[in-house]
């Protein structure tokens, strides 16, 4: 029988190249590492779109951001939702309705307001996008500890490009010890309630999911000395795509350039702040090595699930950006998949999975079906060593709706090749085997016509499929083919009777909606 129990650590802006196990020599993450030696690392593992909180409410919903409705950050809203609907369930209710004891410590960011108190959960409500350095509970901790309080010195900061001053804090040297740091108190928040859950779990047979969620590694990199200067930033290799020139490349990627002021600095000063990062995410193990010893000591290893993911990835430096935006790189579209599902097998996937497929593993794992309304497939039988019931899923989806303004994008990418739709600008189409760094954009060269027409007919398929609005563009204006007539007259058709009305804006509803399988299919 499948464990009841779900550990879920998850962090934030987290680089897949940053960790041993997914091939990093320098920095050293034996926590992580272990996990995944112990169960199932992704390869292929993507966030439904490189934003916090479209790719959190999507976990939480098991829904794809343009059906969930939170489509940007509150602190940056372009229009989208600010708030879940009401009938869209959280993950963690459904497990708390099913009768789980259920906990949440650490970044939240789904929605404006409303916190996981809102929906019944154990925990308290850390709002925004950074670490909560002077939120009363932190400050309160750290008098009781005898912590020194926030602070930095040496911070670093880009320029401002109007010329106004300076521009974003990027990093700076925490002065406080690694014991004092926020991710040290989220972590101790998530001891208080593993001992509660376990002593519950030994006393009456209740199963829990506590969910513990870092801020960090997302910028700006604040950390005390012993992990700012872990790491020698002579053995920091700069990112190859740091040869970017923009040729033949939307505008937007040049202007994010500037407003992140990346060429600012030069290569010392880039390989100093990724080693600071390196330096951050190190000290993020180490408190996933808490989570997992106290794990081991409550005698709950063999009983309990643990996954270890994030909402998206990070440039740093990348392509001469930093951050994240609308760009739709590797570099913050995959992200670190890592499941270990106690008497399952130690491997390796190479299926595409996501975020969203999450949700209704986490179910099924708990004992319970996943929802009808779910574009997510649960990972249960490949986390056994099983092949996929309906095909090995080939490619993956993604989508993204702005950031600080307005834009939009969808993404198809298979096991080679990755098509970007950019409606208000030139497309992009990137050959993965030879150009693994996106540099070269071939959509327009004709040695890949063929590939283009394929992937844009499989993207207006899938989007079609899925009741994307996004396919309605391209029905007009992208080279489809002559299937558009029966694309439209006949998926569309069979979606719409699938799926039941469509409400104001043309956003599919009601159970029936189809889900994702096999190839067509993901997130």
């Amino acid at each position: 029988m499948a464990p009841r129990n779900v550990l879920f650590l998850m962090t934030d802006q987290h680089r897949v190249d940053t960790l041993g196990c997914y091939g990093n020599s320098v920095v050293d993450t034996p926590a992580i590492d272990a996990l995944a030696a112990d169960g199932t690392r992704f390869d292929r593992f993507y966030t439904p779109t490189a934003i916090c909180t479209p790719a959190r409410a999507s976990l939480a919903t098991g829904l794809h951001p343009f059906r969930h409705g939170l489509l940007v950050n509150p602190e940056r809203n372009g229009g989208g939702r600010d708030e879940l609907r009401d009938d869209h369930p959280m993950l963690w209710q459904r497990l708390r309705e099913g009768g789980h004891h259920v906990g949440h410590v650490g970044k939240w960011h789904i929605g404006r307001t409303r916190g996981p108190e809102y929906y019944g959960l154990d925990g308290e409500h850390l709002p925004g996008a950074l670490n909560p350095f002077h939120h009363p509970s932190y400050e309160e901790w750290l008098k009781a500890h005898g912590h020194p309080p926030f602070a930095v010195r040496e911070p670093v900061f880009g320029t401002a490009d109007n010329g106004t001053g300076r521009g974003h804090l990027l990093a700076g040297r925490l002065r406080q010890p690694a014991e004092a740091t926020v991710e040290a108190f989220l972590t101790e928040r998530t001891l208080e309630l593993l001992e509660t859950y376990a002593d519950a779990w030994k006393r009456t047979g209740t199963p829990f999911m506590l969910s513990c969620h870092w801020y960090g590694p997302h910028l700006p990199y604040l950390v005390p000395d012993e992990f700012y200067d872990l790491y020698d930033p002579a053995d920091v290799p700069l990112p190859p795509s740091m040869a970017e020139t923009f040729a033949g490349k939307p505008e937007v990627q040049r202007r994010y350039r500037d407003y992140w002021s990346t060429d600012a600095f030069d290569p010392d000063a880039w390989r100093k702040l990724i080693a600071v990062y390196w330096g951050y995410v190190t000290m993020i193990d180490r408190q996933v090595g808490r989570v997992l010893d106290a794990l081991r000591d409550h005698g709950l290893a063999d009983e309990t699930t643990v996954v270890f993911t994030a909402d998206h990835g990070e440039f740093t430096g990348a392509h001469r950006l930093h951050d994240k935006g609308p760009a739709m790189y590797e570099d913050i579209y995959r992200i670190p998949g890592i499941v270990r599902v106690p008497g399952a097998p130690p491997q390796v996937r190479e299926e595409f999975a996501t975020l969203i497929d999450l949700h209704p593993t986490v179910l099924e794992l708990s004992g319970q079906e996943p929802p009808e309304q779910c574009d997510g497939d649960s990972l249960l039988p490949l986390l056994r060593g099983a092949a996929p019931v309906d095909g090995v899923r080939d490619q993956v989806v993604t989508e993204f709706h702005g950031h600080h303004f307005p834009y939009a994008q969808r993404m198809i990418r298979d096991s080679r090749h990755k098509l970007v739709h950019n409606p208000e600008s030139v497309h992009e189409l990137y050959d993965l085997a030879t150009d693994p760094h996106e540099l070269h954009n071939v959509y327009e060269a004709p040695a890949y016509a063929r590939v283009r027409r394929e992937l844009t007919v499989r993207l207006y398929r899938e989007l079609l499929r899925r009741g994307d609005p996004a396919y309605t563009w391209m029905s007009y204006m992208a080279d489809i083919g002559d299937g558009r007539a029966e694309d439209v007259d006949g998926v569309a058709a069979q979606v719409a009777h699938e799926a039941g009305p469509v409400e104001q804006g043309g956003r599919l509803r009601g159970p029936g909606h189809p889900r994702p399988r096999g190839a067509e299919g993901g997130a």
